[in-house]
């Protein structure tokens, strides 16, 4: 039994170390990005003509490391429930490997790393450009958790 807790605890600890990682590296390259124009596909859209009170650029910041972050939970997730369905061969975990994938894609696609090649940036949101994700960011955690507790 405390084998089976010291083995929980290791994978626990890998995993928040490649989330401390993947934090940092998006950090990192957020702000290179926010400091360089971005050569992308289409035509730069730039900011709206005028100031928009209350809508701070690090706002975006903490939304591309928070959305970098929630990508890589998604694919812890989705590579624990695999290896669930391999052992289980559960229909649940089908619907858990669906789940995991479909928010995996709708993350990747939302992610400001992709979108703003494109030309898309977001602004006018103010602190709501990151809330969303935060409060994703807390249901995969839990997710995560529970995944690893049973």
């Amino acid at each position: 039994m405390e084998r089976q807790m010291n083995k929980r605890l290791e994978f626990g600890l890998v995993i928040a170390a490649i989330l401390v990682v993947v934090a940092i590296f998006a950090a990192f390259w957020a702000l290179v990005l926010r400091q360089h124009q971005i050569s992308g596909f289409g035509q730069i859209r730039g900011p709206p003509p005028r100031a928009i009170p209350g809508d701070f650029e690090y706002f975006y910041v903490v939304n591309t490391i928070i959305s970098t972050i929630n990508i890589a939970l998604l694919v812890i997730l989705a590579v624990i429930y695999v290896n669930i369905y391999i052992k289980t061969h559960s229909p649940f975990t089908i619907g858990l490997i669906i789940f995991a994938l479909v928010f995996l894609v709708q993350n990747v696609t939302s992610s400001p790393f992709i979108t703003a090649p494109f030309g898309y940036r977001a602004y006018g949101l103010g602190p709501f450009a990151f809330l969303p994700g935060m409060f994703e960011f807390v249901a995969l955690t839990i997710l995560l958790y529970l995944s690893i507790k049973y």
